[in-house]
């Protein structure tokens, strides 16, 4: 049995299904492949907490697990968590080979399960389906390696280049289409920030409707002057999730009774030493964030980009002409969607999507 690529194609198929359930977990795919190249086990990791993939591919199999081979999309973690150790597992069930994707690497893993498996005979092969592997569990792997979550920003654009009608004005730009998608989104990711303009200029509630979401959703908001009002809408959906108020040291000694306004409202308020976005974007990990939606406005997005923060970026373009009054995005030299890397364009209805990462140096 060769065909490596074929199993791990399906393995990192089941691991899909785990979307938007198992963070701040990865999701994780395992198939159990006897010599004749039955599929006899099949496993996904299904909710952070639960069992990992292998275990539950591993139970499938059975006693047909004894002699074959393990496909999993990342390597068996060797530690205990909340959940125990898998390497030892696939150890006593009798797994001859183990094809691994990629490496884990969260520090208490890091190399150690592979070690283990290999210290005690069983053949292994990593490195198949790597590239699938690693755009499937991109937010993961940003945690794990830039102690940051990853960052999308997204911005809906008029055709000249806008946000808005005006500074300040609220204007809505997305079809239907395109709204489906962006809840849809919502419904995926494990939190969506904006900053205070957006909040007084648009009052949103920054929830996900009608769409399904397996987990709370965290709301943020970057508010370095505390200019968020505890009647924000936002304060009114909390059932949805947590509301984090991102500011200073400064802000919150100057101004005790606004903090203890939104605290009272249910708002979660932090207060950081720097007053910087790269800061404050890394102290929502704390809150088991993987992945962030930067949803605006204009001044959030800059910081995020000249900051080098910026992963990826959703531009939702739609056919309507603003005008000179219109609100720009950002400024030409700060960012433009040509330096956008592996870009691709969806047709929403009226409007395209262009989405791409932002690759840096790091």
């Amino acid at each position: 049995m060769s065909n490596h690529h074929y199993y791990m194609r399906k393995a990192i198929a089941i691991a899909e299904r785990g979307r938007g359930r198992t963070s701040p977990n990865p999701m994780v795919g395992a198939l159990v492949v006897n010599d004749d190249g039955v599929i006899v086990g099949r496993g996904r990791h299904e909710v952070a907490g639960g069992p990992h993939a292998e275990i539950n591919a591993l139970r499938d199999a059975a006693d047909r697990a004894r002699g074959a081979t393990l496909y999993c999309t990342l390597e068996p973690c060797s530690h205990t968590g909340r959940t125990g150790p898998c390497a030892p597992v696939v150890v006593d069930a009798g797994i001859r080979r183990v094809v691994i994707a990629l490496e884990d690497p969260n520090p208490l893993v890091n190399g150690r399960g592979l070690a283990y498996l290999r210290e005690r005979g069983i053949e292994t092969l990593v490195g198949v389906g790597r590239e699938d592997a690693e755009r499937q569990n991109e937010a993961f792997l940003t945690v794990m390696r830039r102690q940051r979550p990853l960052v999308i920003v997204k911005v809906a654009l008029s055709l000249d280049g806008c946000i808005a009608a005006a500074p300040g004005v609220r204007t809505a730009l997305t079809g239907p289409a395109a709204n489906r998608l962006i809840h849809r989104q919502r419904a995926e990711v494990d939190a969506i920030a904006v900053g205070a303009g957006t909040i007084l200029a648009d009052d949103p509630m920054l929830t996900a409707r009608r769409v399904f979401r397996a987990r709370p959703l965290v709301r943020v908001v970057f508010d370095r002057r505390l200019r968020t009002p505890p009647s924000a809408r936002l304060l009114s959906t909390l059932d949805t999730g947590p509301v984090i108020i991102v500011s200073t040291e400064r802000a919150c000694a100057d101004m005790p009774a606004a903090v203890d306004h939104l605290s009272a409202a249910g708002a979660r308020v932090i207060a950081l030493p720097a007053d910087d976005i790269g800061t404050a974007v890394s102290a929502i990990t704390d809150f088991g964030v993987t992945s962030v939606v930067l949803e605006g406005g204009a001044t959030l997005h800059a910081a995020a980009l000249h900051a080098g923060i910026v992963d990826v970026v959703h531009a939702y373009i739609t056919p309507r002409v603003l005008g000179p009054k219109g609100q720009k995005w950002v400024s030409a030299g700060c960012f433009s969607l040509g330096q956008l890397q592996d870009r691709r364009a969806t047709w929403l209805g009226d409007d395209v999507l262009v989405e791409g990462h932002v690759y840096r140096s790091d």
